[in-house]
């Protein structure tokens, strides 16, 4: 099956100059999938203990007065490991253990961000929720997203593309469109099938099941953005200007702090662990209730004033729109979790 041949009546994605060598992609994908299963499989590999004595990370003394609501019970992402330090690695603040947030004036009904401490962190073996079995994971989820859509020979990626354009009759505008139409229908709309999703196949399949087609839509109109950003009218062009492309760097470099707060949470985004609906009360929420969206608005900015064409416009309208979207979609998702709390 992975071997099969293909034929395409359009020019294919394949011959784009930013893609490597197909033989090589292919073999540093499996190279990475095989090297991380066989470091999981190794006998010598240093093991994860089978009993964990956790205590909360948070508690509400609010809630425990007088509550009408009954609380839903505390599960493992919200806490943290009460054992002794296991690793011998340097501490280094901010890069090997978060600095503690000040609570004092905060409610106490949600979690503290990004909480993380490598002295605490274990290997584990493949199928422990250990840092092995992470990375297996990820190799695999990657090497399917590689094998199945991104090489060209076994691949729906330069497929899929080439009905878009087909059915746009080579307009890249409207190709743009279908893509920021298609895509928030499946990310937004999985996501949004989320609670009766992890019902039927459980939270770790659904998260595999939403991130898969996520991970696609997202390679195929990221690379067509790239390839096309210069298309259209050009209102504008100072990709060639050093002050302006020094603030774009800049602006773009800040909207990854507020694009992922969640990012600190890497073994449940790779469904390691279970995948909960956090309610945050520290760290970027502070500054804005929809970190993401004002991220995202960011970096669509910053690449706005560095290439000023009609497609980049729109793509970029599209992007802020369907984030816009998402913050009423994810405010309702988390109404539904945490209920008056949030």
């Amino acid at each position: 099956f992975f071997l099969r041949a293909k034929h395409h009546s359009t020019v294919s994605v394949y011959h784009r100059p930013f893609y490597l060598n197909n033989m090589v992609f292919r073999s540093i994908q499996l190279v990475v999938l095989w090297a991380g299963i066989a470091a999981a499989f190794s006998p010598n590999g240093p093991s994860i203990k089978s009993a964990t004595t956790y205590v909360p990370l948070v508690t509400s003394s609010r809630r425990a007065i007088g509550a009408q609501r009954p609380r839903r019970q505390m599960d493992s992402s919200r806490l943290f490991a009460a054992e002794p330090e296991t690793s011998t690695l340097p501490e280094v603040p901010f890069v090997t253990k978060s600095v503690l947030s000040d609570r004092s004036k905060d409610l106490m009904l949600g979690e503290d961000a990004g909480v993380f401490d490598i002295q605490k962190e274990e290997w584990g073996k493949l199928g422990e929720r250990g840092w092995f079995t992470f990375c297996a994971a990820v190799a695999t989820i990657l090497t399917f997203v590689a094998v199945l859509w991104i090489y060209p020979v076994t691949g729906y990626s330069d497929d899929f593309l080439a009905a878009l354009e087909n059915v746009a009759g080579g307009n890249p505008h409207l190709v743009t469109l279908m893509f920021g139409v298609i895509f928030p229908i499946v990310h937004s709309g999985l996501a949004s099938l989320r609670p009766l999703g992890e019902q039927v196949v459980g939270a770790r399949t659904w998260r595999v099941i939403f991130a898969f087609p996520s991970l696609c839509l997202a390679f195929s109109w990221i690379t067509y953005f790239i390839s096309h950003a210069h298309d259209g009218i050009q209102f504008y062009d100072l990709s060639g200007n050093p002050t302006a492309h020094t603030i774009a760097w800049i602006t773009n470099f800040l909207s990854f702090f507020f694009l992922y707060p969640s990012v600190f949470n890497l073994k449940e985004v790779a469904a390691v662990e279970k995948p909960t609906i956090h309610l945050w009360e520290t760290g970027m929420i502070r500054i804005t209730r929809h970190p993401q969206f004002v991220g995202q608005s960011m970096w669509s900015a910053a690449h706005l004033a560095m290439v000023g064409t009609s497609f980049t416009a729109l793509t970029m309208a599209l992007l802020v729109g369907h984030h816009a979207f998402a913050c009423w979609n994810g405010d309702r998702r988390l109404y539904d979790e945490h209920g008056e709390d949030f």
